[in-house]
């Protein structure tokens, strides 16, 4: 009983890790990822469908995105999506083809990123602590129901502890990983 409490428990902060590193990803550091326009939708035939599902989208060098529409018409709808999402970036088009030049970041915006990497991995601590304290419930619960004794209620507990512990400390490295990423030049 106290092992699955601490599966389910062990399994849900690693979704929360990996929500984490994709909340991450999104957040650039100067150089051209395609990732940094998945959250981008263009209307197609009047649906919103993903930047990715409409053209192709490459990396052309270290600072510049190019998007093949598969579609000729959707090159403007293509850069009007691009220009109305908040990356603050400036498409420009060379017939069929969009490129998209990344600006160098300013320390300035450096920092902010610093401040906004820092609040998702907060967010992430906070998270991973809601888990500890459900799965603790669960075992008081048990508890409280006579299905475990208190002995094992206190080293599930200490388990789960453990267990919230070496995801802090991946967050931690996460972070830190990002940090460095985002302030070098």
């Amino acid at each position: 009983m106290i092992s699955d409490i601490q599966q389910d428990a062990a399994t849900r902060m690693a979704k929360s890790i990996e929500a984490l590193k994709h909340e991450f990803s999104k957040i650039r550091t100067g150089r051209a990822h395609p990732s940094l326009l998945d959250q981008i939708n263009v209307s197609y035939y009047g649906s919103e469908s993903a930047l990715s599902q409409v053209a192709n989208i490459a990396v052309e060098d270290a600072r510049t995105l190019t998007i093949t529409p598969w579609e000729k018409g959707m090159v403007q709808a293509i850069e009007k999506a691009i220009m109305k999402s908040d990356l603050g970036l400036n498409p420009s088009t060379n017939g069929m083809t969009i490129r998209i030049p990344l600006p160098a970041l300013t320390e300035e915006r450096r920092r902010s990123l610093v401040k906004i990497v820092k609040a998702e991995s907060e967010n992430g601590r906070v998270a991973i602590r809601n888990i500890r304290r459900d799965a603790n419930s669960e075992i008081k619960e048990a508890l409280k129901e006579k299905l475990i004794s208190e002995d094992e209620a206190r080293s599930g507990e200490e388990k789960i502890q453990k267990i919230t512990d070496q995801f802090i400390k991946d967050i931690e490295k996460l972070l830190e990983a990002k940090e460095a990423d985002l302030l070098s030049i």
